[in-house]
């Protein structure tokens, strides 16, 4: 294939939209020591491939494909990677976004860290104990917070009370 105008315009728009796409992924999920480790062959016996690929790779789940986006009871939802609780049921609600999404987390649940993908930063959240990737935190949610934890649900599971 020879080198012209259109071939090269063409292989940076590909690589330009891989780059926003997050390709390639970043190796972990967040970096720096946490009371819950596990090797990376261990994650991946332990998890299924979706959510090893979301809590380890930082993935995101298409939108409006969790069945927890339907979860109204009373209890909380847990890092799906260590058991950790996240959140408490009291605090989600529906964001309209697609993916579970809650005003606020448990005193200890989450950390952060700066995500620069797709041409913006973005303040990512993960599992204080495990380094789980969970989502992000937005500044457009209802109150008293104003924050919208939007949350993949193959990062949870839900523990009823």
């Amino acid at each position: 294939m020879a080198i012209d105008r259109r071939n090269l315009l063409f292989g940076g728009t590909a690589i330009a939209a891989l780059a926003a796409l997050g390709w390639p992924r970043p190796g972990a999920a967040a970096t720096g020591v946490f009371p819950f480790t596990l090797s990376d062959a261990a994650w991946k016996e332990r998890l299924d491939p979706a959510a090893y690929d979301v809590l380890r790779h930082e993935a995101t789940e298409r939108p409006f494909s969790s069945p927890l986006n339907d979860e109204h009871r009373a209890g909380a939802f847990v890092c799906a990677g260590c058991e950790h609780p996240l959140f408490a049921a009291e605090t989600k609600f529906d964001s309209g976004t697609g993916w579970p999404s809650f005003y606020t987390f448990i005193d200890g649940g989450l950390g952060t860290s700066v995500d620069n993908s797709l041409f913006m930063q973005r303040v990512e959240v993960h599992c204080a104990n495990c380094g789980g990737h969970q989502g992000h935190v937005f500044e457009d949610g209802p109150p008293p917070t104003g924050l919208r934890y939007c949350i993949n649900g193959l990062a949870l599971k839900f523990v009823a009370a």
